[in-house]
């Protein structure tokens, strides 16, 4: 019998939502529960993110985005992508008001209570709520920050871009209810030593780009690593160490791990 094919990786983006600890207080990033019921990483602490939808990648995306012109299509549409799941799953926004240089504020983003239903519900459509508004999408202040593709094994596979972001001070994250359960905002190291001691769930992408992330300890230090590293595509391999299957992914990506057993994954 021939071998299957490995299935189509599929768009996807994730946005790490940042902000500077008070005082001696580390870098926080914004992370979700991922619902139980979800068929990937179910249960996980998670950044906010998904698949792209088509709408993501409409055309007329290039009126409602800041500096448009200096992405291609597929780069653009990553990023509304990135936008658009950091609002339904966590109700932050990386969107301006016409000539305001600030992101909407916490008073502005409360009143889209309704419109974060309805597209969590899929009865309002992202660039229909954003033209509606007279809004812009932030997306040149978004700094690309790794990229994996899931292993050819897997039977659902994502091609996943990660971005980092600012957070604009009093925007209140929350979790949306259904696709994530919890919300919270936590430092890259305790989120690592909360997995370590087995009191949370975090995916080996999600715990390799932690560490990573923990390399700065602020906002600004993280942005200037991001643009200072070149970004290597990450597709795990399994591979055969003396007889234990291991995930192996390239050593010039960065990452502090270069593989580990499957069996602890």
């Amino acid at each position: 019998m021939p071998e299957k094919e490995p299935a189509k990786p599929v768009p996807s983006a994730t946005v790490l939502v940042l902000r500077d600890g008070e005082g001696e207080a580390p870098l926080e990033v914004f992370m979700v529960v991922r619902h139980h019921q979800i068929d990937f990483a179910s249960g996980a602490l998670v950044f906010p993110g998904g698949k792209a939808d088509k709408s993501d990648f409409d055309a007329d995306w290039k009126n409602h985005v800041r500096h448009a012109q200096e992405f291609d299509d597929y780069s653009l549409a990553l990023r509304v992508a990135a936008i658009r799941e950091a609002f339904e799953e966590s109700g932050l926004l990386l969107a301006r008001n016409p000539g305001s240089e600030e992101l909407v504020d916490a008073k502005q983003l409360a009143s889209y209570k309704k419109q974060r239903d309805a597209l969590n519900a899929r009865e309002l459509d992202f660039l229909e709520f954003i033209r509606g508004e007279g809004l812009t999408l932030a997306s040149h202040q978004m700094q690309p920050f790794a990229h994996w593709i899931t292993p050819k094994m897997m039977p659902k596979r994502f091609d996943t871009h990660f971005f980092l972001a600012a957070w604009r001070e009093g925007q209140v994250g929350k979790h949306d209810g259904s696709e994530s359960v919890d919300s919270i905002w936590i430092s890259p190291r305790q989120a690592i030593k909360d997995a370590e001691d087995g009191k949370r769930t975090i995916i080996f992408p999600t715990l390799m780009n932690l560490e990573m992330l923990a390399q700065s300890a602020t906002v600004a230090e993280a942005f200037d690593a991001a643009q200072k590293r070149k970004i290597v595509t990450v597709e795990p391999q399994v591979e055969d160490r003396n007889g234990t299957p291991t995930l192996c992914i390239p050593a010039e990506a960065g990452y502090s791990v270069t593989e580990r057993p499957v069996d602890q994954m």
